[in-house]
């Protein structure tokens, strides 16, 4: 199979799967397995790959996300745990105190908690510590989760701009520069993001109280399956620890804390929280399988969906599909039109996210456009921004990162809602960062 036929096997694999997730048709953990099988399976008829290479493919792509998923198995059973121990609800009235009743306050409060929480610039940690700490506060005021995923995908894809962020150090180390001179380059540009992301919260704030959220609202929101108010009150009492507060909430600091600062394993670090938040507040094996139990099936739904978007990747990334890919788009830029490839490749960021991973992205798809770009002049330093700020605020609704399925499934939400509700919202968002970049003079064009 030449380049170009497994360019079009992987737009038409990816395309297949967005559709069968926006339109409902199956989870997305068969929809990844079931449509990229068929990829696998047509590589191997085509004698592009042979079944054991198709087979390694796979075995890479599960071994680069069965963290994420581990991760995601222990923190949900950790969160869960502080949820039924009750130091959720003690919390939630302290911040209640702080904002009152004030929907938009909460929405801002959960824009500064995502930037302060990405400032170690991982989309997991973040969503760790944002998410459990404020959906039971919007449960209270019944404000929707995909709100709260709105905003915290903006404020992040503004944090993840930091010289220490992934795709920065990414788009330095193809550039050829420190990481350090090329954020002093997009600074203006991420005040700009910044400024734009309490504006998400304030507006999206606004919307949410005209829409009827608040105290003792009778409007009527999908929390997804996790919600916990569909325990009793009686249960609620039998699981609540109140004597064990201080311990919990010293517990979950060092979580947190851990988290940011240790270089150890995050789903290790939630591993120990969970056994030790267990022992303490649930001694004995009988009551400790029944927490457990509890928390098993949405642990369990998203963990499956991560290992199931392991196998997507493998394939179409260390097959060499999404490079081809790359070369295919670039290949569409007309020459009349290269000295405004920054632009371009800027207004395309944000669809362009949905289809390329983190590192296909900037590895795969950056070195073609600068070497496009080269050809009429255009300094590669101005592409790179274009890319890494315009892609960043794109990042946490991409179905090929593993973090979004970490995020949608902790505010229980499904991936096409997020997506849809975030698309043209983060998009928007984008181009008015590129366009204050071109007044800027950051980018010329």
């Amino acid at each position: 199979m030449n380049e170009t036929m497994l360019a079009l096997l992987g737009f038409a694999t990816i395309i297949m799967i967005i559709v069968l997730l926006l339109k409902n048709v199956t989870v997305p953990s068969l929809a990844f397995i079931g449509v990229t099988t068929v990829t696998g399976i047509v590589l191997i008829l085509t004698g592009t790959y042979s079944v054991k290479e198709v087979g390694d493919f796979i075995g890479a792509g599960v071994k680069g996300v069965h963290s994420t998923a581990s991760l995601f198995i222990f923190s949900v059973l950790f969160f869960g745990i502080m949820t039924d121990v009750g130091m959720f609800d003690r919390i939630i009235n302290v911040l209640m105190k702080r904002v009152g009743h004030n929907v938009v306050g909460v929405a801002v409060m959960t824009c500064l908690i995502a930037m302060i929480g990405h400032l170690d610039g991982g989309g997991a940690s973040t969503f760790l510590i944002t998410i459990p700490a404020m959906l039971p506060v919007y449960k209270k005021l019944k404000m929707r989760p995909t709100t709260l995923l709105m905003i915290c995908v903006t404020a992040m894809g503004v944090m993840n701009l930091l010289p220490w962020g992934g795709p920065t150090m990414r788009t330095a180390s193809v550039l050829g520069i420190e990481a350090n001179a090329l954020w002093v380059s997009l600074i203006p540009m991420q005040i700009v993001g910044i400024i734009i992301s309490f504006a998400t919260a304030i507006f999206w704030g606004i919307v949410e109280k005209k829409a009827g959220a608040g105290l003792n609202s009778t409007r009527v929101v999908d929390y997804g399956e996790g919600d916990e108010e569909s325990l009793s009150e009686e249960q609620k009492n039998e699981l609540a620890r109140p004597k064990l507060f201080a311990f919990n909430v010293i517990l979950t600091l060092a979580i947190v804390i851990t988290l940011i600062f240790a270089p150890m394993p995050a789903y290790y670090i939630f591993m120990i929280g969970c056994v030790l938040a267990l022992l303490v507040n649930y001694p004995g094996s009988k009551m400790q399988k029944k927490i457990i139990n509890s928390h098993a099936a949405p642990a369990l739904m998203m963990a499956s969906t991560i290992l199931a978007a392991g196998v997507f990747l493998g394939i179409l990334e260390d097959s060499g599909i999404m490079d081809q890919m790359a070369i295919v788009l670039a290949s569409f830029i007309p020459h009349s039109l290269g000295r405004f490839l920054p632009l371009i490749i800027g207004v395309l960021s944000v669809p362009c996210a949905l289809i390329f991973n983190t590192d296909s992205y900037f590895y795969g798809l950056l070195p073609i456009l600068i070497e496009v770009g080269s050809q009429f002049g255009v300094d590669p330093l101005q592409t790179g921004i274009a890319m890494v700020v315009c892609k960043n605020f794109a990042t946490f609704i991409s179905p090929v990162v593993p973090a979004t399925f970490l995020g949608v499934g902790l505010a229980g939400v499904e991936i096409k809602d997020h997506i849809k509700n975030c698309f043209f919202w983060i998009w928007g968002v984008s181009i008015i960062c590129l366009i204050c970049g071109i007044l800027f003079g950051i980018i010329s064009i």
